[in-house]
Formats: C-alpha cells, sequence, structure tokens
C-alpha cells in the first residue's frame, strides 16, 4: 500500500513538472523565474554607446575624447569610432569623410577642395580619399559642434587609425560605423576588404551601415562571430541607395531587416517624435522591432542638444523616458554624453517615487518651480510641491493698497506682462532701485495687476535662443502672501522661505514696513505658534534679518549677494548675530573662467565650521548656466555641490531635478560608487587644455568683511503704505518715483505757501 501510493505521487509529481514546462514554455508561468527589470530584448541592462569617446567635451575621435569615457563612464560604455578610408586604404576613426568639418585641414592644406557625387548629391569639401594616411599625420581633430568649448582644439590631436583606437579603448568593447560603401567603391576602394582585412585585428563587437547591401554583402563573413551587425536607419525621406526605398518604407519591412541585422539603430525621434519640441504619443517600433527579434538602439543623444521642453532640460529625463517608461526599453543609446547615459540608466531608473525626502541637500525653490512655469505663479508652487521640494519660496513685495503678493521681482517689467499691457504708461525712475525706469509693484493696486497683467515666464539663457515651456509662458495666477501662506499649510514640505529686499526704501520713501507686514501676516496664517513646518526669513540686508531676530524666533538666511573668495571672522561673528544659514552663489564656491572651474574655495567649510548652514544658489538645468566641467548636466553639478563641496542645501529653479537627484540608488553605495556618479575633479578640464590657449586667470574675489555685513536698523514706519498712485499718461515716458512725488508734492506746497505771502506782505504795503 505504501509503496503504491509512493507511485502514485511520484507520477504526480512528474506530470505537475511537465505540465508547468509547457505551460512556462508558452509563456503562461512565469512567476517560477525573477523577471527582469528591464524591457530589452534580452533582459539586460541597456548599453552606452559613446560616439567617438566622451565627444560632448573633447573633439570627436580625439585621444581625451576616448580616454576620457572611461575615466568618467562605465567601464562597459561601447566606442563608437566612425570608420573613414584614406587615398592608400587605412581605416580612420572620424566623424565624418568630410575632413573639413572635423578636423584642421583647411589650415594644412589650403585651397585643395573637390567637388564628388554622394549618394547622389554633389558635394564640395576636403575629402579623406584625396589623402594618404601619411599626409594627414600634419592634421588635426577639432570640434565639429562649434557650440562646444574651441579650447580643446589647440591640443593638436592626431587622427587614430582603428587600431590605435584598440590600444587607447583596451579591452573596451568597439563599435565600427561604415558609411559610404558605394561611394568608397567609385574611388577604387573597398570597404568591405578593409572590414575582413581589420577583424583580423580588431574586435569589432558591433558593425552598422545605413546601406542594406553592405550587410548582406558582409552577412555571411560574420556568420557564427560574436560581432553583431546593426541596420542604420537614416531620416525617413532620405533613399537608401541599395534597395532605392526610403527609409521610412524600410521601416514598415523589420522582417526583412531580420535577415541581414540582429538590430537597428534609429534617430530617438522614430520613438518619440516631437511637435515643436513638445512629445508627441510614442510610436510602435521599439515594441514591434523586438517581435521581430531585433535589437534598438537609440541615437542623437547629446546633453547639449535640442531637447524636448518635457524634459525641463534634465537630459536624465530624457533617456529614462526611452529605457524605464513602463512599456518598453530600447537596447541601448548612443550619445556624446556616456557618463549621464551611464548615470541614468545605473543610479535613476526603476527608483520608485516615495514621499518626500527632507534629508540633505535641503530644496529651496527659488519662485516656485520658475524652470517650468512663471515665477511664483500657483502653478509654479504646487509644481514645486509636487516635485518634493522641502521648501517653497516667496519673493514679498507690497501694492500701492498695501497687498503683499509673492513677486519675484518689485519691478513689474521683469515678470509679467505690464509692458504690452494699458499700464505701460505708468514708468517711473526710482534709482534706490535701479537706474533704469520700471514700474515697480508700489505704483498699481492688486486689482490693477489683477486685471490687466498676466505673469511671464522667466527666460535667464535667452540669448542662447533656450525657452522655458513656452506653452505656458503667461500661464497660473498671481500670488498673494495670504493665499501662499494658506496653500504651504499641511503640504509636505519641511517649510517656507519668505524673502524681503527694499525694506529700508519703503519704510523711508513710502513709510511702509514691509518687515511688521509680513510678522502680522505669518501671526494670522498661524506660522508663529507652529512646528510642523518651518519659517526662514531670507535677505541680503542684515537690517532686515536683524528684524527679525529680535522680534521672532523664525529662523534667517543671510543671502550674499556678490561673488567672494571666504569671510573674515569679524564677518563671520556679526552674521552670527543674526543668521543661521548663509547662501552664495556657484562662483563663490567653485571660481570660472571662460566657463572652465578653476578649483574651489574654503567658503562651504569656513562657513560650516562657524556653525552656518549653507546654501548655493541658483541652480538652473539649462546647460549653458554650467561649466563645461559638469558636462552639460544639471546631475553633475548638484553632485558636485553636494558630494564635493558639502553645500546643506541646494536652491534652484527645478525642485524635480534635485529631488530625483536625492532619490537615486547609487547615493547610497559608498565606496562602490561607480566613476559617473562621484563628483568630477573641478579644475582638471581647465589643465587638460594647452597652456597656449588656456583663458587668463580671473582677478581674485574678494573677501567678505564687516564693513560688507554691518547695516544701520531699519526707520520706523508703518503698516499701511502711503504711496500715491502716478497719474496715467498716454505715452510710456519715464514718471517720478511714488516717494519723489511726495517730496514734488511738499515742495509745491511751500512755493504756494511762500507766494502767499508774498503778496499778503504786497497788499499791506
Amino acid at each position: 500500500m505504501w509503496e503504491m501510493r509512493f507511485r502514485c505521487k511520484t507520477l504526480t509529481f512528474v506530470a505537475a513538472f511537465l505540465v508547468l514546462r509547457v505551460l512556462h514554455h508558452r509563456g503562461l508561468v512565469t512567476a517560477l523565474a525573477p523577471k527582469s527589470p528591464w524591457l530589452t530584448l534580452s533582459g539586460d541592462a541597456p548599453v552606452v554607446v559613446a560616439k567617438g569617446g566622451f565627444s560632448g567635451i573633447f573633439p570627436e575621435s580625439s585621444s581625451d575624447a576616448f580616454q576620457a569615457t572611461y575615466l568618467s563612464g562605465s567601464p562597459d560604455t561601447i566606442t563608437w569610432c566612425g570608420v573613414q578610408l584614406t587615398k592608400d586604404g587605412t581605416g580612420i576613426c572620424i566623424p565624418s569623410m568630410l575632413l573639413d568639418t572635423c578636423t584642421s585641414i583647411q589650415v594644412v592644406f589650403p585651397n585643395e577642395t573637390s567637388t564628388y557625387s554622394v549618394d547622389g548629391v554633389p558635394t564640395s569639401g576636403w575629402f579623406s580619399v584625396d589623402y594618404d594616411f601619411q599626409s594627414l599625420e600634419q592634421v588635426s581633430v577639432i570640434r565639429s559642434i562649434l557650440s562646444r568649448s574651441d579650447k580643446f582644439d589647440f591640443n593638436a590631436y592626431p587622427i587614430l587609425p582603428v587600431e590605435e583606437v584598440q590600444k587607447e579603448i583596451n579591452s573596451a568593447p568597439l563599435w565600427l560605423d561604415i558609411q559610404h560603401d558605394l561611394f568608397y567603391t567609385q574611388h577604387n576602394l573597398s570597404m568591405r576588404d578593409y572590414l575582413v582585412s581589420i577583424s583580423k585585428k580588431v574586435a569589432a563587437n558591433y558593425v552598422s551601415s545605413p546601406e542594406v547591401g553592405f550587410l548582406t554583402g558582409i552577412g555571411s563573413r560574420f556568420n557564427g562571430s560574436k560581432t553583431k551587425l546593426v541596420f542604420r536607419f537614416l531620416e525617413e525621406d532620405i533613399i537608401e541607395p541599395s534597395t532605392n526605398q526610403t527609409y521610412g518604407s524600410l521601416l514598415q519591412n523589420l522582417t526583412f531587416i531580420k535577415t541581414f541585422a540582429s538590430g537597428i539603430l534609429i534617430p530617438k525621434n522614430y520613438i518619440w517624435p516631437t511637435s515643436d519640441l513638445y512629445l508627441q504619443p510614442h510610436t510602435s517600433i521599439v515594441l514591434d522591432a523586438h517581435k521581430e527579434g531585433l535589437e534598438v538602439f537609440a541615437s542623437e543623444f547629446a546633453n547639449d542638444g535640442n531637447i524636448s521642453y518635457n524634459y525641463s532640460y534634465d537630459p536624465v529625463l530624457e533617456y529614462l523616458n526611452f529605457v524605464d517608461n513602463g512599456i518598453f526599453s530600447v537596447d541601448g543609446v548612443l550619445t556624446d554624453f556616456p557618463a549621464t547615459a551611464s548615470e541614468a540608466i545605473g543610479c535613476f531608473s526603476h527608483v520608485k517615487r516615495n514621499g518626500s525626502d527632507h534629508g540633505k541637500p535641503v530644496v529651496i525653490t527659488h519662485n516656485g518651480a520658475s524652470g517650468i512655469y512663471p515665477d511664483c505663479t500657483d502653478l509654479a508652487y504646487q509644481r514645486a510641491v509636487e516635485d518634493g521640494a522641502d521648501f517653497i519660496d516667496c519673493p514679498v513685495q507690497v501694492t500701492e493698497d498695501g497687498v503683499l503678493l509673492c513677486m519675484s521681482s518689485i519691478n513689474l517689467m521683469d515678470s509679467t506682462t505690464v509692458t504690452t499691457s494699458t499700464l505701460r504708461s505708468r514708468s517711473s525712475l526710482v534709482g534706490d532701485i535701479q537706474q533704469t525706469p520700471g514700474i515697480f509693484t508700489f505704483n498699481l493696486t492688486w486689482d490693477e495687476i489683477q486685471k490687466n497683467l498676466k505673469p511671464a515666464i522667466s527666460n535667464p539663457e535667452l540669448n542662447y535662443g533656450l525657452l522655458r515651456n513656452p506653452r505656458y509662458t503667461n500661464a497660473g495666477n498671481f500670488t498673494k502672501l495670504s493665499d501662499f501662506l494658506a496653500f504651504a499649510k499641511g503640504k509636505p514640505l519641511s517649510g517656507i522661505v519668505i524673502s524681503i529686499e527694499h525694506a529700508a526704501f519703503l519704510a523711508e520713501k513710502l513709510e511702509y514696513s514691509v518687515t511688521e507686514a509680513v510678522i502680522k501676516a505669518l501671526k494670522d496664517a498661524g506660522f508663529n505658534n507652529q512646528r510642523s513646518q518651518q519659517v526662514m526669513i531670507q535677505s541680503t540686508n542684515s537690517s532686515v534679518l536683524r528684524k527679525f531676530k529680535q522680534q521672532t524666533s523664525y529662523k534667517c538666511i543671510y543671502n550674499v549677494d556678490e561673488s567672494i573668495s571666504n569671510a573674515d571672522a569679524s564677518s563671520l561673528a556679526d552674521m552670527k548675530k543674526f543668521a543661521t544659514s548663509v547662501a552664495v552663489d556657484k562662483v563663490s564656491i567653485y571660481p570660472v573662467t571662460k566657463a572652465f572651474i578653476t578649483g574651489r574655495t574654503d567658503l562651504v567649510k569656513n562657513l560650516q565650521d562657524s556653525g552656518f548652514s549653507v546654501f548655493v544658489y541658483f541652480l538652473r538645468n539649462e546647460y549653458v548656466s554650467q561649466p563645461w566641467d559638469f558636462f552639460s548636466d544639471p546631475i553633475a553639478e548638484i553632485n558636485a555641490f553636494v558630494q564635493d563641496a558639502g553645500v546643506d542645501g541646494i536652491i534652484t529653479e527645478f525642485p524635480g531635478t534635485v529631488t530625483r537627484y536625492k532619490r537615486n540608488t547609487c547615493l547610497k553605495l559608498g565606496n562602490k560608487m561607480p566613476n559617473y556618479m562621484k563628483p568630477v575633479s573641478v579644475g582638471t578640464l581647465l589643465g587638460a587644455v594647452d597652456p597656449t590657449a588656456r583663458p587668463p586667470a580671473v582677478a581674485p574675489m574678494p573677501v567678505l568683511d564687516d564693513a560688507d555685513v554691518a547695516e544701520p536698523p531699519l526707520p520706523p514706519a508703518p503698516l499701511k503704505p502711503k504711496v500715491p498712485s502716478p497719474p496715467a499718461r498716454s505715452s510710456p515716458e519715464p514718471q517720478p518715483s511714488a516717494g519723489s512725488q511726495l517730496y514734488s508734492a511738499s515742495s509745491l506746497l511751500k512755493s504756494l505757501a511762500k507766494v502767499m505771502l508774498s503778496v499778503s506782505f504786497l497788499l499791506l504795503i
């Protein structure tokens, strides 16, 4: 009986096992094997392909570009080499067969242009096929994108043959890209023969080409090898020369592509198309290719290139949309900035969005999320909270009728549509504030502002053509201080920051105490007797902070409004009397010359040793706001200020980027942190420039002393402003300031009195 039961159990187990095997084979049971978090074809993490090395910083295919890829990136990054052939059949790594686009050949061989037909298009320039490799030894590699630094063009980087590139990257994987096979054939050169020959010396992990004929011709040679063949798609309306079909039409026949390639390389807009630089719904190309068994590699990634407004100038967000969107993942990315791609894949992917992390660095907004919506609007504050900011800020201004509002500037010309409104004639010159005419908040009532003006988004890098979220240029509503305080209560915030400027002017000239008004508003909103949210008062004026120190228990941030190299003992002692934190600009920590960092000051350490928390301002995502040392990557900049400089907080216009940084998984790795998430070695990039091309040293920044900090106390003033509105004019001529109008009226009365006395005297005579 026992033996029969055992046999039955055994048969049952075997049957169940066989059923499970069948179900698993059919994809019906997946829980038995661990599921990969990656939606790539293989289930492995996407690969990073460095286009000509770290070409976002150094000239593409230069020795420094190849070496920097692995010094600052991942050891398994794939190096991309665009292969061109010289007259004597040498294969060189260079971005284009038109050498004048990426080398100094015009200087070495002037007036030697040729004109050839390239894919049916007459093209003029200096072609690689006109020179043997020995003659090109006089030519150096230079940048091919003119918006990047020209300083490395003076380093005389030699043009490298493929064999030398293999030596530069040691055992790292290599990708050879072959273009214009038909063109080289017309010049009695064979790319096929070259590739077969070089494959005996160099191990190429990938070979790509945009020509069907070339890939089908070499297919038999690489069958059974570890080399993957990849078909490269150009723009959809371009004709592929060997089939005479457009790349758009070839995209519809992936089954055909699979007959000669194991993967496809496509421009990123094939996957996420854009309209006016805003994302459109994704296509099905990745999913379709994976169904055919084709890997998908996306190209044209560059931190300093065109990037959708949806990414708010944060390249990590763009990478995540291709590798970690929950629907599909590309199998690799081709990029000029391999370190950023590596950090996105290795540190920021699969990070669950949890509640706000109020640890260091503290995230303080500058006018709310003003990189995405107009300054200090309800939308900017809502987005800041959604993005996980620790503190949201309100720069307080006052209207003619005494309403306190959050406005980034006292001059409405800076952040509203006042110059195109019916109130554009209400300008005045107030020398105590600025030396040019403006339209100031204290010259308009709250009702006038609400009914006639709209917010205007800030575009601090407009000179470079970089706009912020243009669809929302005038979106959102102005925010009163009382509404700001009501909004902040109950939100997952550590607290709020109230910024106050021009307090002395308002008290002296307009007889209004903005400090007393803010204290009252905070009290009325219940912020003076609660502990769940902290209140911090920020100002460039010590007199303002002393006032709050005397009358409240709020913490105070002293904002140093000039670049300094350090602070002397007397200034530190004075600041201790009224401030708990100090805000300094970026240059005070990392001095810069011609966009290169020259080193790091001791300012942060000295301030912290004196008991201050140190906040750095203003961090922006636009790549032109960052020195070259940070790779046009806002995450690299944040990382340097946090891990290298050791700041306590960051004042930013893009709070979502900083909170995303705080959540990345690599911060917990300690000594095992990968190279791409270690802080950059500041100052070393300038050292890589040839000494003859280095920018001149800048003058040393001043040291903050007691005279810079000391200010007379604020004069007493009432809570209600006495500010008459200037008369409307038909022309936008500058008008006297509100304060000067008071003085003018007083002078007029005195003059009239003198006239009356004179008339009385004459009548008596």
